[in-house]
């Protein structure tokens, strides 16, 4: 195993998360207040948080949440999920559980970037770049082209972060069947499954598609609540599964048990908490269309087919990291420029930077943006 490099993200943001006066880049949906999610709980899960004792709990993770997570799931069951803390925790182990240093795995980018590190650090790994001149599509052919007879892992993000996409799902379906053909497993971050503008091109889960296929996802994007760090991964394999746990051993062992049951709250009314957040999408949509298109000389903009970010590209001739970092000195307004998001794998452009659209009322964000910008014209 080779050692992983720094996370250009999370030490980008180490500096500014929290001093920009404004997160304008924020990668999930807008969150609530622990009295709303108490709200929503049901009297059985209100008792459940009301007596809690502050014990271990199942390295599994806690039954009713497991139940609750099947059920986002057509062919899953309770005994199919396993919990872990956050979704980089699943990704990390189950990378460590599915490689080693004979095997070869294959991982879409642009991309989270753990998704390609850790792959990297244990074994050969083939990037499959997204055609970014073609809405971000993503080329079967090339990706059975880089298919190897020691391909152990074909890894995925749709709705794509950074780039907002999501293919058709046929030609998700389709990716499904070439690894299942070859004996590979599918592994498939989902965490902004459920945020699709367009609700008819919402992917099946890979879980349900193949027993061999994982499928990663969490609390905190689409649902907006990243301080409850409970993740999970679905998979109907049961060996690997049980893997998997053996493997949890040696980090978290098991999960935070208050965020369990918020968790499992969140989950039981998710269509609701989605419905919510995709209307405050839909509403700020608009007045990001209506902002970039005040400044098209600069930019040229995209909404995202999914998901609550996008990856417009920066036209300016100081090019988007000194574009970024002025913004964030000068106006507080904080963006993530392109080289967060570089592959060692592939060629990724340059001259692009991730924007959130998830939170509620951006506007002052944007006053702030324009004002800037205007600033810069005189």
């Amino acid at each position: 195993m080779t050692k992983l490099p720094d996370f250009r993200l999370e030490t980008y943001f180490s500096r500014w998360e929290f001093t920009a006066r404004h997160h304008l880049t924020a990668s999930d949906a807008q969150t609530m207040a622990m009295s709303e999610l108490l709200d929503l709980a049901s009297p059985e899960d209100r008792h459940a948080w009301d007596t809690l004792t502050l014990g271990y709990t199942e390295t599994f993770g806690d039954p009713g949440l497991r139940r609750a997570i099947a059920g986002m799931y057509e062919r899953v069951e309770a005994d199919d999920v396993l919990c872990f803390g956050g979704a980089q925790e699943g990704l990390n182990l189950a990378m460590q559980v599915l490689l080693g240093p004979d095997d070869h795995a294959v991982v879409v980018t642009p991309n989270y970037q753990s998704a390609e590190t850790v792959p990297l650090s244990l074994c050969d790994v083939t990037g499959v770049a997204l055609d970014a001149d073609r809405g971000w599509a993503l080329d079967l052919d090339e990706v059975a082209a880089a298919l190897r007879p020691n391909t152990r892992v074909v890894s995925v993000n749709f709705p794509n972060n950074p780039t907002g996409a999501v293919i058709d799902a046929a030609d998700f379906t389709r990716l499904a069947e070439l690894c299942d053909e070859r004996g590979i497993h599918l592994f498939s971050d989902e965490v902004y499954r459920g945020l699709e503008r367009d609700p008819a091109r919402t992917l099946p889960n890979a879980a349900d598609l193949s027993e061999r296929a994982l499928s990663l996802n969490v609390t905190s994007k689409s649902l907006g609540l990243p301080g409850l760090r409970i993740g999970w991964i679905a998979c109907r394999d049961r060996e690997l599964r049980s893997r998997l746990e053996r493997a949890k051993h040696y980090t978290t062992i098991c999960n935070s048990a208050p965020s369990e049951v918020l968790a499992r709250i969140a989950i039981g009314n998710r269509e609701r908490i989605l419905e919510r957040n995709r209307a405050i999408i839909a509403a700020n949509l608009p007045l990001f269309d209506e902002f970039f298109a005040a400044f098209a000389e600069l930019f040229d903009w995209q909404a995202p087919d999914g998901g609550c970010v996008a990856y417009p590209r920066y036209l300016g001739a100081d090019g988007v990291e000194a574009f970024c970092t002025g913004l964030v000195e000068e106006a507080g307004v904080l963006l993530l420029p392109a080289s967060i998001f570089r592959s060692g794998l592939t060629p990724t452009p340059a001259d692009r930077f991730r924007i959130g659209v998830g939170r509620r009322d951006p506007e002052p964000a944007l006053d702030a943006f324009a004002g800037w910008l205007k600033g810069r014209r005189r």
